[in-house]
C-alpha cells in the first residue's frame, strides 16, 4: 500500500523541502538585503555630504579672493585720490554722465558757487550796490 503512494510522497517531500529552502532563503535575505541598502544609502549620504561640503569651502575660498581684489581696488582709489585730487572729480563727473545717458538723471539743476559755498542771495547784494 505505501508503494502506490511512495512517488507522490517523495515529490511532497521534496516540494516542501524545496518550500522550506526558500523560505530560509528569504527569511535570511530579507535582513540581508535591509542592511545591505542602508549602508549603500548611507555612503550616498557621506558622498553627497562631503560634494557639499567641497562646494561650500570652494564658494568661501571664492568670495575670500573676491573680498581681497575689493579691497586691494580700494586701496589704489585711496591711494589715487591722494595723489590726484582730481580724480574724485573726474570720478564723479563719469558717474554722472552714466547716470545723465541711463536716464537716472530727470533735472539739472545749477547752483553757483563761490569757494564751494553756495551764492543764494546774489539778487539781494546785486539791489544794494544800486
Amino acid at each position: 500500500m505505501w508503494k502506490e503512494y511512495k512517488e507522490p510522497i517523495i515529490a511532497l517531500v521534496f516540494c516542501l523541502s524545496i518550500a522550506a529552502t526558500f523560505l530560509g532563503f528569504l527569511l535570511w535575505a530579507v535582513p540581508t538585503y535591509g542592511v545591505w541598502r542602508a549602508g549603500l544609502s548611507g555612503k550616498a549620504a557621506l558622498m553627497q555630504a562631503e560634494q557639499e561640503k567641497q562646494i561650500q569651502v570652494e564658494q568661501a575660498k571664492a568670495e575670500l579672493e573676491s573680498a581681497k581684489l575689493r579691497a586691494e581696488a580700494i586701496q589704489i582709489v585711496g591711494e589715487m585720490s591722494q595723489k590726484y585730487p582730481e580724480y574724485r572729480t573726474q570720478e564723479f563727473i563719469g558717474a554722472f554722465a552714466d547716470a545723465i545717458k541711463s536716464g537716472e538723471v530727470e533735472q539739472i539743476i545749477y547752483v553757483p558757487t563761490e569757494a564751494n559755498i553756495p551764492i543764494v542771495e546774489s539778487g539781494r547784494v546785486s539791489m544794494r550796490g544800486e
